[in-house]
């Protein structure tokens, strides 16, 4: 099957393959396997001459926007054929190492970064791309996301700089009178009057235990001290039990009565329909929420602000972004075609492709020198360059089992539940996290 580098639209969504299944085991693909369209397990050129190669992500909801991106790339290389295929992003994980240990994975796999690549670079699935690409002058926290932590190897290009704070609707803010908050007491007033109202004040959805770590950098990043913490602990002078850190996470129980309720129960996709349907006039969130906000809810003025420093926070400590680089992509080692994938993640770091990251797939690329289009990504990317941090228990703490966002967010969980307290969270993920983390110092 050959696709022209011109289709577009219908025509070039044909050739997106989305349909799998995982049967005991074993990768199923019920629509073109990459082996009959020319990727890693073909011939790799089909009747036209050209070279397929084939693009995995577990993005689905960015298909028709990675289909345009594709479409500029093959107009530079007419010999290039992109097949992008998306995937159910709560499978993707097993669906890719079954695809990279065998002979129908694809050519050019997004990956998951920092922490979560280690397993990926462990298993010698992806060829380093050390003197093939230039990361020289980009952010030293998005390439840390692209490295094996024993070679300190690329083996990765980043795909966009995530970060995180607090989505509210403008709309309902001024119809009540109330103003983005820039102190703690502003904001729990606005907490106060939205609940007077009848309004859910802040969307959570703590069924789903993986976002309440983003949940907690939101609401309480700079009660913790944000990036200064990050050097504290990593050195061993400070730990997960030090108070600050606690007290961090007791903000997000202090808060829990301007959550759904039972919130333990409302899982993340309810929380955004919560938002998108205004019945909640906020929620914490990533720069990657902004797309499906804008698609669900056109008509709403979204905003955003970074939650200011709750009380006990660290003297000096302001208001903080969250950031780390995710998405990355990489070259399998069992491509069959290595000298044209890497050709194509060495134009994943050039500022055209960086510029369509922002434009079409609406996440803040992580090519430096590339400026946001949507003003409310600009707005994200501004507040990181001034006042961002690492998402700490992402970018240092998922190197080893159990995770730091795993444990953090099953112990928020339990918080919520009222089984545990902050002092108890705390101490259960500074013990789990020592089971494998060591301090530099």
């Amino acid at each position: 099957m050959t696709f022209a580098p011109h289709l577009t639209g219908s025509s070039r969504a044909r050739r997106t393959v989305l349909t799998i299944a995982v049967l005991s085991g074993a990768l199923v693909v019920t629509a073109c396997s990459p082996s009959s369209s020319g990727g890693s397990g073909g011939t790799g050129a089909g009747d036209d001459g050209r070279t397929t190669l084939t693009v995995w992500s577990w993005r689905v909801e960015d298909e028709a926007a990675y289909n345009k991106i594709f479409d500029a790339y093959e107009k530079s290389h007419p010999n290039v054929n992109v097949e992008f295929k998306a995937f159910k992003a709560t499978e993707y994980n097993k669906i890719l190492a079954t695809g990279l240990a065998g002979a129908n994975g694809p050519d050019v796999p997004q990956v998951r970064s920092y922490g979560q690549l280690q397993g990926t670079v462990a298993s010698r699935s992806l060829l380093p791309l050390d003197g093939k690409v230039d990361l020289s002058g980009w952010d030293e926290n998005v390439v840390a996301s692209a490295k094996g932590k024993e070679d300190g190897k690329t083996y990765s290009v980043p795909l966009a700089r995530q970060t995180v704070q607090m989505f509210y609707n403008q709309g309902l803010f001024d119809k009540l009178g109330i103003k983005a908050p820039t102190t703690w007491d502003e904001f729990v007033a606005a907490n106060d009057k939205l609940m007077s109202a009848g309004v859910t004040p802040i969307a959570v959805g703590a069924k789903d235990d993986w976002t309440l770590p983003i949940v907690h950098e939101v609401l309480a990043g700079a009660r913790f001290g944000g990036k200064a913490f990050q050097g504290e602990v990593q050195s061993g002078r400070k730990s997960f039990t030090d108070p600050e850190w606690v007290g961090s996470v007791k903000v997000v129980a202090d808060l829990a009565k301007y959550m759904p309720k039972n919130v333990t129960g409302v899982a993340q996709t309810d929380a955004q329909t919560l938002f998108s349907a205004e019945k909640a006039a906020m929620i914490p969130g990533g720069s990657f929420d902004l797309s499906v906000f804008q698609k669900a809810n056109p008509a709403m003025k979204i905003g955003i602000f970074q939650v200011p420093p709750a009380p006990g926070s660290p003297s000096g400590s302001a208001a903080t972004t969250a950031g780390w680089a995710d998405g990355n992509f990489a070259v399998s080692a069992r491509s069959k075609h290595p000298a044209e994938a890497t050709e194509l993640v060495t134009w994943m770091t050039s500022k055209q492709f960086g510029q369509m990251v922002n434009d079409e797939i609406k996440q803040l690329s992580a090519v430096p020198g590339v400026e946001p289009t949507d003003p409310l990504l600009k707005q994200m990317s501004d507040n990181y360059a001034k006042s961002g941090s690492p998402y700490l228990l992402l970018t240092d703490f998922r190197y080893g089992a159990p995770s730091g966002t795993e444990l953090l967010g099953k112990g928020i969980q339990q918080m919520l539940l009222g089984s545990k307290d902050a002092a108890t969270v705390s101490k259960d993920l500074d013990t789990g996290i020592k089971t494998w983390f060591k301090p530099s110092a």
